[in-house]
């Protein structure tokens, strides 16, 4: 599996290595057409050549050495403690003369569970390790849409106060300020809010998002049908839509809105 943090996936590493070495492109072509570095784009065109397709995946990270690893000696004294007498990393650290972290490294490597998930008496587990956290994902597009309100303060044309300070940060406050909106006290430009309005997709995290004036149950309504008619132009049925229960998805037009297309909520 690709790094959290790559850029590329290695479909995406194996198009651009053909764009340079098979189609012949320039390599700061190839590197601006796939957003990386120069540098990024000749390594994988080079392990391109080197390797073909396989060479694509990713390489262990691992060292090759550890030089202020502790050693194999001094490990089974760690996990002799603990097994023999229930020593927490403090206990045995101490007795050892090593840094608590140290000890606990060597006891997550080894595989000890906790000691208060083990009899005092016996060692034998009595509380199951916790399984991997693995992120809930409906089976298709549309099953569930998610569907939230980002509430975002307006700044003015030219930036705030926090940049330019409080005097040009005031001007350009109202300068940008709309005729009809009231000021706040001490005569401050009252820019009020943007309401940034999301439908996401559970499934392929496909999001359709609008900008707009208010939170009001009409404009949630209205970006709801909008929503629902995006999605199902693209062939996502919507089956059922997630909120946080806020006053405008609580509203009667917006459930039956639902109603009528048959969603669950």
């Amino acid at each position: 599996m690709s790094h959290r943090n790559s850029p590329l996936s290695p479909t995406g590493r194996l198009r651009l290595a053909r764009c340079v070495v098979d189609d012949r492109w320039p390599l700061r072509r190839a590197a601006d057409r796939f957003n990386v570095s120069v540098t990024t784009a000749k390594r994988w065109a080079d392990r391109y050549r080197d390797h073909g397709p396989a060479g694509m995946g990713d390489r262990s990270s691992r060292p090759r050495s550890c030089p202020h690893r502790s050693s194999r000696r001094r490990e089974r004294r760690v996990v002799g403690l603990r097994v023999s007498r229930r020593w927490g990393p403090a206990r045995i650290g101490y007795h050892l003369g090593l840094n608590v972290s140290t000890v606990h490294r060597i006891l997550t490597r080894y595989g000890c569970l906790r000691l208060s998930w083990i009899d005092p008496a016996t060692g034998a587990p009595v509380r199951a390790r916790r399984r991997e956290i693995r992120r809930y994902e409906h089976q298709a597009p549309g099953d569930l849409i998610h569907v939230d309100i980002k509430k975002l303060g307006r700044i003015p044309d030219g930036g705030g106060h926090r940049v330019h300070g409080r005097a040009q940060g005031t001007r350009n406050s109202s300068a940008h300020r709309e005729p009809g909106r009231t000021r706040k006290v001490a005569g401050r430009p009252n820019l009020g809010y943007a309401y940034l309005h999301h439908a996401v997709d559970d499934h392929s995290r496909y999001a359709y998002s609008e900008i707009l004036a208010d939170e009001k149950k009409e404009t949630a309504t209205a970006f709801m049908t909008r929503a629902l008619a995006h999605f199902a132009s693209i062939g996502v049925a919507t089956a059922r839509v997630m909120t946080d229960n806020g006053s405008c998805y609580r509203s009667r037009i917006f459930r039956d809105l639902l109603h009528d297309n048959k969603i669950k909520h």
